[in-house]
C-alpha cells in the first residue's frame, strides 16, 4: 500500500467532526491509507484548532487530540521525534511553532531570534538549541 500525503483540512474533520459530510470521509480515508503528515501541517493544524477564528480549542484539547492522531496505526509524521519534543516544549507553556522551530533546530545547536519572550521561555525550560537574542 503506497503512502498519501495528507492536507491540513482532511486531518481537522477527523479531529473536529464538524461536518456531517467530510468528516466520514475523512474517518474512512484515514483508516484505510497509509497516510503521511508533513511537521508543516502538524504547525497548520494546532494553529486552526487554537484560533479564536476558527475553532478555538484550548492547548489541552489540541494536545491530547494530536496524541491520538499520532497513535494512529496508518498514520506517520514528519521528523516524528522533533513533533513530539515541540509538542512537549508546547504543553510547557512555549508557542508550538516556536517549539516546533526550536526542535527542528536542534542538529545546529543554536537559533537566533529578536524574540526576547522565546529567549527567556528556552532558557526557562532549558531547551536545547541554545536561543540567542539579537
Amino acid at each position: 500500500m503506497k503512502v498519501i500525503v495528507v492536507d491540513t483540512n482532511v486531518l481537522v474533520r477527523y479531529l473536529v467532526k464538524d461536518d456531517p459530510i467530510q468528516t466520514p470521509v475523512a474517518e474512512n480515508w484515514l483508516a484505510s491509507h497509509r497516510c503521511y503528515v508533513l511537521k508543516t501541517v502538524v504547525l497548520e493544524l494546532v494553529w486552526v484548532l487554537t484560533s479564536k477564528r476558527s475553532y478555538a480549542l484550548s492547548k489541552t484539547v489540541v494536545i491530547e487530540r494530536l496524541k491520538h492522531l499520532f497513535g494512529l496505526p496508518n498514520v506517520q509524521v514528519e521528523e516524528i521525534v522533533r513533533v513530539v519534543t515541540a509538542l512537549k516544549w508546547y504543553e510547557a507553556g512555549m508557542d508550538f511553532a516556536d517549539a516546533l522551530h526550536l526542535a527542528c533546530s536542534q542538529p545546529w545547536g543554536e537559533f537566533v531570534t529578536f524574540d526576547q519572550d522565546l529567549e527567556k521561555q528556552a532558557r526557562h525550560l532549558k531547551i536545547s538549541p541554545a536561543v540567542t537574542g539579537l
